[in-house]
């Protein structure tokens, strides 16, 4: 679970550096001092992380209630064919349907509270970006949002959203120090790569939830975090 977590985080951030790429670049970061810089990195790391671990959380609570009536496994195999089709299904089929206007007035807000922040020089200012930052709709980070949904429980879907976080660091750094260091064609192949790996992701999700006593794929049995700290506190008590 947190592997294919870790996975949407490293191949996310390609798309993070074309799509939040502009606001990375436009940081006001301290160019004089290493120390303050590094510091302000991981403050603006630091909020996005935190908002994707809260939207881990909210989600994780949806799959543990499912899981409280037993079905963790299904919503599994729901999710992964999800993943699936989202991919195989051509994006003019579902904005027929407008999904996501009304979505579209509060994306409008954030971008407005993010231009503000970025005029500011304050302390906490870096993280209140990546804060709202991390508000920003993103493909990658709804299939990761699905995978914390799967994960069964609250504690396991917040920590699924900040691995999926942690990925994204070390290319999103790296664009900020070197700006646009990617060539358009190597951006093209990374692009084309993506929705293969979902759909690879999406199988295994499906896998897991088939549960064909196949170690570390597909138990035969599935246990959260949650359940797994609860057990053990048992067992010690």
């Amino acid at each position: 679970m947190l592997v294919s977590a870790l996975i949407f985080g490293l191949l996310g951030s390609f798309h993070c550096v074309g799509m939040c790429g502009p606001i990375a670049f436009l940081l006001p970061l301290d160019r004089q001092s290493t120390s303050k810089r590094i510091l302000q990195l991981i403050s603006y790391h630091g909020g996005r992380i935190f908002t994707y671990s809260i939207l881990g959380l909210l989600f994780g609570v949806i799959g543990k209630s499912l899981n409280l009536f037993g079905f963790q496994q299904q919503l599994s195999i729901i999710i992964g064919v999800l993943m699936v089709l989202i991919i195989v299904i051509p994006n003019t089929w579902f904005n027929r349907f407008k999904l996501a206007q009304p979505i579209y007035k509060t994306i409008g807000k954030v971008k407005s509270a993010l231009g503000k922040e970025l005029k500011k020089r304050d302390p906490g200012t870096f993280f209140t970006i990546g804060f709202l930052n991390g508000f920003l709709p993103c493909g990658l980070v709804y299939m990761a949002i699905f995978g914390a949904m799967a994960s069964g429980g609250s504690l396991s879907g917040s920590l699924y959203m900040a691995v999926f976080g942690l990925g994204t660091v070390p290319l999103m750094t790296t664009a900020m120090y070197l700006g646009n260091f990617l060539s358009k064609k190597l951006k093209q192949r990374i692009i084309k790569v993506i929705p293969v790996v979902v759909v690879i992701v999406g199988l295994l999700f499906i896998l897991r939830g088939l549960g064909l006593n196949i170690p570390y794929l597909s138990p035969s049995s599935m246990v959260t975090v949650e359940q797994a700290s609860s057990e053990y506190e048992c067992h010690t008590n």
